[in-house]
């Protein structure tokens, strides 16, 4: 296959074969189609879209482009699209774990103005976030959840595709985002999946009809590929915790599973997702059921040992629960950031605050760019919230005074204050699934190298 005669197919709008895009795939991961192509490829795709057809078979594709791994009985993950503030993945894992269902989660860095859940865990010291299969395999068994990133042999293909999507502006594709998220899960063998689509200004899908689009594609190329599947469309028109930044979020997780902070459209994501892994799992009946197990672990105290026994299992601190604050990195200085007058947040601009947090360091802007963990903001006000006075719109966590600054800036223009609170939205915005599939531990397992 002549690689530009398969772009310039899809460059023009035709529909690419099975057998093409596996031959693309398969070049992708043994570089011999260059970061170039792969680029003019997603441009492409972004450009003119794909069927559902042509999407499931890349994702195929991508899935078999390395190890397939295999467990005894059905397991069950999660993914978010991306936002501001959106670090349930961190929460979620371990809630799920301590209802007694296996979560081998396999997550992705930060793209564009997002964070990445590997970003976050990575500022935990010694934490191994590409531990070898045997590893990964070992702390789901032991601790029940275990969340890693693309080992080398799981979805290479996928791995290239992803670090030249992040820095070539073509992010926000229904496919490539469906496919990405897909093809990693089903390569770490999830028997079921629940998806957080976000929508809003600090989404990758900032309409309704986006995020529409993006749910109904993961579903249909889910159905297509015989994986259950359910999708909540969530609201990211605000960050999702009231921290940003890497090191800041694993801290506010932190606190969130021992109790000690309120964030209830936080805590409200978390446990609709908590409910559908269980329910997906079969390891409850009903979701009132599920929802009551959910809350039990974490009121309890399970889910918070079962985040810090995953953490010590994949070369963390074992008493990193109840040193966080002390162990991970802290930025050198710390400047709150106050509104020009007082009244109550109407608007935030959570595209805006997610940049400003990769403008200090905490993301990157080229794909070798390293990444500065201490870096973000903590404390930001929710839309309703009064500010003034002593209240600031958040605080900017930087390397140094000029940095803190600049961000200071940017998230002072991104809140729209007004003297009187607007009315609340709701953070779930509608659920959809491919309920017409059941989960089955016995169903035939898909093509590839598989792992055991």
């Amino acid at each position: 296959m002549l690689v530009q005669e398969f772009i310039r197919k899809k460059r023009d709008g035709g529909a690419l074969s099975a057998g093409e895009l596996r031959e693309f795939t398969a070049g992708v991961a043994d570089n011999t189609v260059s970061d170039a192509q792969v680029a003019a490829f997603a441009m492409a795709v972004f450009l003119r879209g794909m069927s559902f057809a042509e999407t499931a078979a890349l994702t195929a594709a991508m899935r078999d482009s390395g190890s397939v791994l295999a467990w005894d009985g059905t397991v069950v993950d999660k993914h978010s699209t991306g936002g501001v503030g959106d670090c349930v993945s961190l929460a979620l894992a371990p809630i799920v774990a301590a209802c007694g269902v296996a979560v081998p989660m396999v997550s992705g860095r930060g793209l564009g103005h997002s964070g990445g859940t590997l970003d976050k865990l990575d500022s935990i010291p010694g934490y191994n976030t590409t531990p070898e299969r045997n590893t990964f395999r070992r702390v789901v068994d032991a601790v029940g959840c275990a969340i890693i990133g693309q080992t080398a042999d799981l979805a290479p293909a996928d791995r290239r595709i992803y670090a030249v999507r992040d820095v070539t502006a073509t992010v926000e594709s229904a496919p490539l985002i469906t496919a990405s998220i897909l093809s990693k899960k089903l390569a770490a063998g999830v028997g079921a999946l629940a998806m957080d689509v976000k929508c809003g200004n600090g989404a990758f899908a900032a309409t309704p009809a986006a995020a529409d689009e993006l749910a109904a594609s993961i579903n249909g190329v889910a159905r297509e590929l015989q994986l259950p599947a359910a999708a909540l469309v969530t609201d990211m028109n605000q960050p999702l915790a009231p921290a940003a930044g890497n090191a800041l979020e694993v801290e506010f997780t932190v606190r969130f599973l021992r109790g000690e902070v309120h964030a209830p459209r936080f805590a409200t994501v978390v446990a609709a997702l908590a409910v559908e892994m269980l329910l997906l799992a079969g390891a409850e009946a009903t979701a009132e059921a599920a929802e009551a197990a959910a809350e039990a672990a974490l009121a309890g105290g399970r889910a918070a040992e079962v985040f810090g026994a995953m953490v010590h299992a994949l070369g963390g601190a074992a008493d990193f629960m109840d040193k966080c604050t002390e162990q991970l990195p802290m930025a050198a200085v710390a400047l709150p950031v106050f509104a020009d007058a007082g009244g109550v947040v109407a608007d935030i601009d959570t595209r805006a605050l997610g940049l400003a947090v990769v403008g200090l360091g905490g993301g990157r802007r080229r794909a070798e760019d390293d990444v500065d963990y201490s870096v973000g903001l903590s404390g930001i006000a929710g839309v309703g919230d009064e500010v003034g006075g002593e209240s600031p719109l958040a605080t900017v966590h930087a390397a140094d005074s000029a940095a803190a600054d600049s961000a200071a800036a940017t998230v002072r223009a991104a809140f729209t204050i007004a003297d009187s609170a607007p009315q609340p939205a709701p953070v779930i915005l509608r659920r959809c699934g491919n309920a017409m599939i059941s989960p089955n531990p016995h169903r035939q397992k898909p093509g590839g190298n598989h792992g055991h």
